[in-house]
Formats: C-alpha cells, sequence, structure tokens
C-alpha cells in the first residue's frame, strides 16, 4: 500500500503564500481590466494626453499610485512618453496653457517611467542614481532631465503652482491627480492644487499650540518664483515679514479657515519650512 507524502509545516508555508500571492494577482488583473473598460476620458483630455489621462484614472487613488500594476502592463506608459517627442514646430504652436500642461505631464511621465524601471525600490525614488538629474528623456524636440524640467524650462511661464503639481515619486511632494493636465483645464486644475494645499498635512501645517506656520520645503525651493508671483499680495500687517513669508501667507489666506485667519491676523507665529517626505507614493505599501 502508497504511502501519501508528508507535508511539513515549511512546505504549507510556502503553499499558503503561493496561493495568497496567485490571488492577489488575479484579483488585481480583474480589477485592472474593469476599471480600464470603465475609462471615460475626462473633460477636455487633449488627444495628446489621453494615453496618460487614462493611465492616471487607473492607476491612481488620493495621490498614491498602484506601482506594481503600473509596471506589469507598462506598454502604455512606454508608448506615451514616445509620443511626447513632438516636433519643435508642433509645441510652438500650441497656447502658453498647453505648454505647462505639456511640461507637468511629461514631468510626471517620466517619474512614473522611473519607479518601475527599478521596481521594487528599496528605498525612496531619490536613491537611483542621476534619476532627477543625470537620467535623460526626450521632449517637444529637447533631451532634458527631470532637474531641468522644473529648474529651467518651467520658470520661463512665471507660474509657481506648477511646482506643486509635479509628482516627484514622494508622499511629501506634490499630489499626483487621476487624471491629466490640459490647456483649456490648467487655470481650474492649479486652483484646486492651491485650494487643496492647505488640507494636505505633507503642504500645511498650523500648530496653535507651538504658534508655527509649516509649509512644504518646495516653497523654500523656489522661493524667487513665490515671492514674484505671491509676494506683495499679502496684506500690508505683515510688511515686515521676509518676502518668502509674504509669499506663504498670501498663498494660503484665500483657503483658510476664519479661526485661522484669526491667527494670522495677530502676526505672532512663526513660519518654518516641513522636511521633504521622500517616502515613495505606492499604493501598495500604503503610507498615511
Amino acid at each position: 500500500m502508497s504511502r501519501r507524502p508528508i507535508l511539513d509545516r515549511d512546505m504549507i508555508t510556502r503553499m499558503t503564500r503561493l496561493f495568497a500571492t496567485l490571488a492577489t494577482v488575479i484579483f488585481g488583473a480583474t480589477l485592472l481590466a474593469a476599471q480600464q473598460s470603465q475609462y471615460t476620458p475626462a473633460p477636455g483630455a487633449e488627444l495628446l494626453h489621453r494615453p496618460l489621462d487614462q493611465i492616471l484614472d487607473v492607476n491612481v487613488r488620493d495621490g498614491l499610485v498602484y506601482y506594481r500594476a503600473l509596471k506589469g502592463e507598462r506598454g502604455r506608459l512606454d508608448r506615451y512618453v514616445a509620443s511626447l517627442n513632438v516636433t519643435p514646430a508642433t509645441y510652438q504652436g500650441w497656447s502658453k496653457r498647453q505648454q505647462m500642461a505639456f511640461w507637468v505631464n511629461a514631468y510626471n511621465a517620466f517619474v512614473l517611467a522611473t519607479v518601475i524601471n527599478h521596481y521594487p525600490l528599496h528605498g525612496n525614488v531619490k536613491q537611483i542614481p542621476g534619476a532627477f538629474d543625470k537620467t535623460p528623456w526626450r521632449a517637444a524636440g529637447k533631451t532634458v532631465t527631470l532637474d531641468q524640467i522644473e529648474k529651467t524650462i518651467l520658470p520661463e511661464f512665471k507660474e509657481p503652482r506648477l511646482y506643486l503639481a509635479l509628482g516627484r515619486g514622494g508622499v511629501g511632494s506634490g499630489r499626483l491627480r487621476s487624471e491629466a493636465y490640459t490647456g483649456d483645464r490648467l487655470d481650474r486644475q492649479l486652483a484646486d492644487v492651491q485650494s487643496e494645499f492647505v488640507n494636505d498635512r505633507h503642504m500645511y501645517r498650523l500648530d496653535r499650540l507651538a504658534n508655527t506656520v509649516a509649509v512644504t520645503p518646495i516653497m523654500s525651493w523656489r522661493e524667487a518664483d513665490f515671492v514674484a508671483a505671491y509676494g506683495d499680495k499679502a496684506d500690508a500687517v505683515f510688511a515686515q515679514r521676509s518676502p518668502i513669508e509674504r509669499a506663504v501667507i498670501a498663498f494660503v489666506t484665500p483657503h483658510l479657515l476664519p479661526s485661522e485667519r484669526e491667527l494670522f491676523k495677530k502676526n505672532e507665529f512663526k513660519t518654518t519650512f516641513l522636511e521633504m517626505d521622500w517616502r515613495l507614493n505606492d499604493l501598495s505599501g500604503r503610507v498615511e
């Protein structure tokens, strides 16, 4: 009489993990297929950016990204990245708003591609050698790095809210939207970026007990741009504050609660900058 093989505890554990992994993959694929079949382009989504709009709609939730799923079907992202190398003549024919939307979308797509090229990461996106300052990308007939887009191209538009729209791959960087930016909706999208700023603890924190206002370091990195746009818009009561403090105050004040505005008017608070939280904005390993 033949004897049945005896399964030891380690083998049972490995088999359990295998079945759990298979179940997760199957469920994720099914969910992804269902979401893709239900995709409806955002109003005004330009033809060039429609593939990115779908990628973000399916793979981004509350600023976090399903990197594992995105890597599993990266063909659409790769094709979109390749499509960004339009001719200079085509680019020059666009409106200023279309050009701004183009560069924000390009930056965000390049970051997504950078992450999935190295996913799963053992650390954060800043630890990928040359991710921001050396890796070349082609866009609008130019060879650019992420840093060149942020530090050389975007300043030409004199619109500092663009820096807060950049999804740098960290939970403390700009909140990645579940839609692409488009020229005809850019004003509304950037207005949303500004209004959501005070509700994002990675962007803004008011500590009543310590009497401090802390904001994202992005505003200090791009200080000249924020000062130029908002430095002269703060109330006269803040005239003795530094230019960047006045810019911060003018930027956040329209969206504060009445009680917060009253605290601001006392003009006794200290302004500081938060530390950037570079933890990967990965929905697979959800962060708070």
